[in-house]
């Protein structure tokens, strides 16, 4: 028997203006994985123009930095989440998995005998 089950979706927004949803969530830890964003863009299969605009309008409403990046020389730069962007991204999964257990205990509860 196929089982129903309730989704929702998460954002977290600054001042109204969206900073982090599931495809930043997605961006982001690609580029903590690769330490790049050149290469966090391939893993997901979009474009760099597309990335780079995506960390630009998440980097202007968020209230810290989100990355670190150092230039590139011999080995090539690299890019890395701050302490901070790891701690809100921890708390981000925390809430969307919190959130749909409780979602689907409540569906569950309503279910007719």
């Amino acid at each position: 028997m196929n089982r129903v089950q309730v989704r929702t979706k998460v954002w977290l927004e600054v001042d109204g203006e969206p900073l982090i949803g599931d495809g930043r969530e997605r961006l982001l830890l690609a580029i903590e994985r690769s330490g790049s964003l050149n290469a966090a863009a391939a893993e997901l299969g979009i474009s760099y123009r597309k990335a780079w605009s995506q960390l630009q309008q998440m980097e202007k409403h968020a209230p810290f930095a989100l990355v670190e990046r150092s230039k590139g020389g011999k080995g090539g730069g690299s890019t890395h989440l701050t302490p901070e962007a790891k701690e809100l991204l921890q708390r981000f999964a925390s809430v969307k998995l919190g959130l749909n257990e409780m979602v689907d205990a409540k569906f569950a509860a309503e279910r007719p005998e």
